[in-house]
């Protein structure tokens, strides 16, 4: 591994005392920014704003990393997934999720993950390491690479991503120092300048490291609940042991959030553990005072994994119920199950086809 800086790692304010450091002054910084994330820049020489002496500097000190030839399997229902290799040899997925209005890109903030659900597919490859911000914010650079050089004739909608989800491999808030400067330079203007009204953190209840989130930035909040009593999640949800129903839930009463934002609840219903009328009856009741809104995701079974799908009316009467009680009551359609990218189905495995 190369031992110059990836600037791509590096917030604004970063890159400003970087420069600074180099014998430059502060606006040096704000243009290496403008720069590091327009298509097709991958040398320092291609910055032409920049003094010759300056590029060669930075050529001899620093880096851009980029993610190359990603693995790519395409899901018969337009979904693709991306496997990217990192330079430790690890490899991480990406899932994009295309519209017609959007594009959605759930992206991996860990190498593996250290979370042990019961139900999910990541939690059988074990924690690695964190990702850095740089590994975090090139799966988006990569995918929009992808787009850009799509034939218009294969693309569902958009040549670009428009919303991001952290929901792929790794819990998020166990990468908080990370997540938070990816987000920085995904929402600054001079770098991928999106919207964190367009970004979710999803975590599986980390309820120390919440408000942190919250008053570092103003993105979306999911809470994976999965559970209405300690019991059952503590059997689904091992985090449930840490930071019980009570302790999450206050979490999210007092999470930092304007009040035109709601959390989003994910719930997963599992046959037979999860999914009776009782227990939407007690998630109504647990989520009376939170504003908050909730995904129902019918699971997504697994070889290896004992859990089953529900039924689908055992789905919309599960629905029914809490949206009776007066929730906004969304059942996710999963995509991209024949090529393993639905949710909680993300692990390295091998990917057959590329391109």
């Amino acid at each position: 591994m190369s031992t110059k800086a990836d600037l791509r790692n590096l917030t604004q304010d970063e890159l400003v005392h970087y420069v600074e450091s180099l014998g430059q002054p502060a606006f040096r910084g704000r243009q290496i920014m403008a720069w590091l994330y327009r298509p097709g820049i991958t040398e320092f020489s291609q910055m032409t704003d920049l003094a010759k002496e300056f590029r060669t500097k930075l050529s001899e000190h620093a880096r851009i990393f980029r993610f190359k030839d990603p693995l790519i399997q395409r899901s018969s229902d337009g979904c693709v997934k991306f496997g990217f290799t990192l330079e430790d040899g690890n490899l991480i997925e990406a899932v994009l999720i295309p519209e017609p209005d959007r594009n959605t890109l759930c992206v991996s903030s860990q190498v593996g993950c250290a979370m042990k659900c019961t139900f999910c597919l990541t939690a059988t490859m074990g924690f690695t390491r964190n990702l850095t911000p740089s590994e975090i914010v090139n799966q988006v650079c990569a995918v929009g690479d992808f787009l850009r050089n799509e034939p218009k004739s294969k693309l569902i909608g958009l040549d670009r991503v428009t919303n991001l989800v952290f929901m792929g491999m790794g819990e998020p808030l166990n990468n908080l120092e990370n997540l938070i400067k990816s987000i920085s330079i995904l929402t600054e203007d001079r770098g991928l300048n999106m919207t964190n009204r367009r970004i979710t953190v999803s975590s599986c209840g980390i309820a120390s490291k919440m408000t942190e989130l919250g008053n570092q930035t103003d993105v979306n909040l999911a809470i994976s609940l999965h559970a209405v009593d300690d019991k059952t999640r503590d059997s689904l949800m091992p985090v449930n042991s840490r930071y019980p129903l009570k302790e999450l839930l206050q979490a999210c009463r007092d999470f930092p959030m304007p009040k035109r934002k709601r959390i989003m609840f994910e719930y997963i219903l599992l046959k037979g553990v999860n999914d009776s009328n009782e227990e939407a009856h007690e998630l109504a009741r647990i989520l009376r005072d939170i504003p908050c809104k909730v995904n129902l995701i019918a699971y997504n079974e697994s070889p290896g994994l004992p859990f089953k799908s529900p039924s689908r009316n055992r789905v919309y009467a599960f629905q029914k119920i809490v949206r009776d009680a007066g929730y906004s009551v969304f059942i996710r359609t999963s995509r991209g199950e024949d090529i393993s990218a639905a949710c909680g189905q993300l692990a390295k495995q091998k990917h057959e086809q590329k391109g």
